[in-house]
């Protein structure tokens, strides 16, 4: 049970620094790539979706009760749904970089 619990404690640690690392990288990055920059937030958008998903099942392992189970599946479903839309999101602008990279150079 504490393996587990570490796993998911460097998880939740990981996935924020991560969203933060894409966070950066969007608002550091020009305005005149507008593409990218909807893909670092998507990027940053998924580490999000983790962080919810995986705090969710923390809880879950870590306290018992009804208002921890209701809440920890609702962290879960909407760190899923996070997760799912944002990753969608940047397959979707990732096909578009190297083209507004190729428009913003000439």
């Amino acid at each position: 049970m504490k393996t587990l619990n570490f796993f998911l404690v460097f998880f939740i640690v990981a996935s924020g620094v991560f969203y933060f690392y894409f966070k950066t990288r969007q608002f550091r990055t020009s305005q005149v790539f507008p593409i990218r920059k909807k893909m670092f937030a998507s990027q940053a958008g998924i580490y999000l979706g983790t962080f919810l998903f995986f705090f969710g099942i923390n809880q879950l392992i870590l306290f018992s009760g009804i208002a921890t189970y209701v809440v920890g599946a609702l962290f879960i479903l909407f760190g899923a749904y996070v997760l799912v839309y944002n990753y969608k999101a940047a397959r979707h602008y990732k096909q578009f970089i190297a083209e507004e990279t190729e428009l913003n150079t000439n």
